[in-house]
This record gives structure tokens, sequence and C-alpha cells, in this order.
């Protein structure tokens, strides 16, 4: 009698630590399910990752840096997808702030063919330059904004510059903005669109920070100026 009651009480245990063995392997999922939706709201509707693919931002930004990205610097977006078996469009649905020149933003462009197929496939990097209503200019190395010379420490240029950048003077209608990439002659921007002008509710976020470099590590934690 007494040894069955100790092979009941053995395999009451075992049964016992297998269910607190399923317990602990089922919160754990349920853990690892709600970080990865945690993550996926955080990426879709606040900040997102990008890695550097040209030189345009030179010396700003490298080629290989990855950069992270507010998306909600000047308003509430939709993000594209949203993880749905159904597509959609990244849309601002209210716009708060407007971009401040200087501010280097991800956008995406109208003309672009493959921009209206998926909004994710063409990101493209620059810095805001001309603000709604600015007569922009870009005559040699020099930018002027109504008629007054930009200082821009950000700017790479050849010596003279490039004849075929120059651009303007042209004013900036409103709700839109003039951009401009860091390596001047390296950077198909505004100068070279067939229409200069990117409407603020196609710009995706504004850069902030350097995570990660390929080409060096001391630019790991530099702040996007």
């Amino acid at each position: 009698m007494a040894t069955g009651e100790t092979n009941n009480s053995k395999s009451g245990a075992i049964e016992g630590g297998g269910r607190s063995f399923l317990r602990e392997v089922f919160s754990f999922f349920k853990t690892l399910l709600l970080f990865l939706i945690i993550a996926f709201i955080l990426r879709a509707s606040f900040v997102e990752a990008y890695k550097i693919p040209s030189g345009s931002m030179i010396p700003t930004l490298r080629i290989g840096d990855h950069i992270l990205v507010s998306k909600l610097s000047y308003g509430l977006r939709v993000p594209y997808g949203i993880g749905l078996p159904f597509r959609i469009k990244d849309t601002m649905l209210f716009q708060y702030d407007t971009p401040k020149r200087g501010d280097v933003v991800v956008f995406t462009r109208p003309d672009d063919p493959n921009t209206e197929e998926d909004e994710s496939a063409i990101n493209i990097i620059k810095r805001v330059i001309g603000l709604p209503g600015d007569v922009v200019e870009v005559r040699g190395t020099q930018v002027f904004i109504n008629g007054q010379p930009l200082d821009e420490p950000y700017a790479r240029w050849v010596e003279n510059g490039i004849p075929e950048g120059n651009f303007g003077p042209e004013k900036v209608p409103e709700g839109k903005v003039l951009l401009l990439g860091d390596n001047r002659d390296r950077s198909k921007d505004s100068r070279f669109w067939s229409y200069p002008f990117l409407d603020i509710s196609r710009i995706k976020g504004r850069a902030l920070i350097v995570y990660w470099s390929w080409d060096s590590l001391k630019r790991i934690g530099t702040i996007i100026r």
C-alpha cells in the first residue's frame, strides 16, 4: 500500500512538472509575441532604420551608415502595409509640424515609377534647403535664400561647382520644400528633378542618429545635423 502511494506521488510530481514546463514555454512564447508586436508598432509608427546606399550625403552620411529616422517629426502617418493582407498606402493622417531648414529627411518621390506600386521601394535621403515661400537660387558653390547667401558648413563642392548644378531663382510653393544632397556634385536632388519641389506629406521622417557604421566605429552614436 505504501509502495502504491509512493508511485502515485512520483507520477503526480512528474505530471505536475510537465505542466509547469509547458506553462513556462507558453509564457516565453507569449512574451516573445508581445515583444515582436511592440517592436513592429514602434517600427511602423515611431522610428525606422535605414541604410545609406550612396554617397550623395557625404560628409554628413557615408555609404553603409545605418541610421534611425523619427517618423513622428512632422505628423502622424498610416504605416505602409501595417502587416495586413492588403496594402494601405503610407499616408500622413495629420500634420502638426513642418520641416526646418537643414533637417535631413527620408522621403519618396511622386514621379518615381516605383513609388505608387510600392511606397517602401525607393526611399531617398536629402537635406531640406528651401521652405514654403523661399526664393532659392544655386549659383556656383553658393546657395541663396531670398537673395541672401546661405551658410552651409555641411556642404561639399568641387572647387567651382558644376554648371549643371546651378538652379533658379525659383519660389518654393506652399506645402512644399526644396531638397539638396550635401555632396552637391554627386547628388541627384531638386536641381535635377522634372519638378523641383516635394510635397511635405511625402516626407517619411527626420534622420536622428547613426546607430551603426561599417566605415568607422567612431561614427556610432553620431547625431545627424
